[in-house]
């Protein structure tokens, strides 16, 4: 069963990605910033529920990868913006991402064991595709500086792997 959460945060994500691109024709490298950090402090948020919840290994395992993972990408991120000097920019799409994933945290709060696991890692497959996509088409083809394009880049390899496995996981708990 799909989480309708995850889908209504992954067409949340979509919109609010698009609406940004019709309304600046493209987003800004700050605002780029701003959405990529977003995405990876409310996926290690994600995480940590996991990890509060959860007895399953395969989910824990899971969980403290993402939490690793998106932490070090992040604290890349937070060094390049103060050595480009970038303050990121609150933007449509990282406030839309938040609230998304508020509710998604609360949904979640109110599941356990198994139901629990299968949500928390439906929605990460769900999460991961959209913010996936969204790099692709969107925050790479729209960053001007070099190096932030290379970090999103560097991450997009990155979180298409966690798609991966997190599909891997979702196979398992069937």
């Amino acid at each position: 069963m799909f989480s309708r959460s995850a889908t209504a945060l992954a067409a949340l994500f979509l919109l609010s990605a698009a609406t940004l691109a019709q309304a600046s024709d493209k987003p800004s490298d700050p605002q780029i910033a701003h959405i990529a950090y977003t995405a990876g402090v409310l996926d290690v948020e994600a995480a940590m529920q996991a990890l509060k919840k959860s007895k399953n290994k395969e989910i824990l395992d899971f969980a403290k990868d993402m939490v690793r993972d998106h932490e070090a990408v992040n604290k890349q991120a937070v060094d390049l913006v103060k050595k480009l000097n970038v303050t990121p920019e609150d933007n449509a799409t990282s406030k839309a991402l938040t609230k998304a994933a508020a509710e998604e945290r609360a949904t979640l709060a109110k599941l356990d064991g198994a139901a629990f696991d299968k949500a928390y890692v439906d929605n990460e497959v769900a999460y991961h595709k959209q913010v996936n996509g969204a790099l692709e088409t969107l925050l790479i083809p729209s960053a001007e500086n070099a190096e932030l394009k290379s970090l999103l880049e560097t991450g997009l390899k990155l979180f298409q792997g966690h798609e991966q496995h997190a599909e891997h996981v979702a196979g398992m708990l069937k």
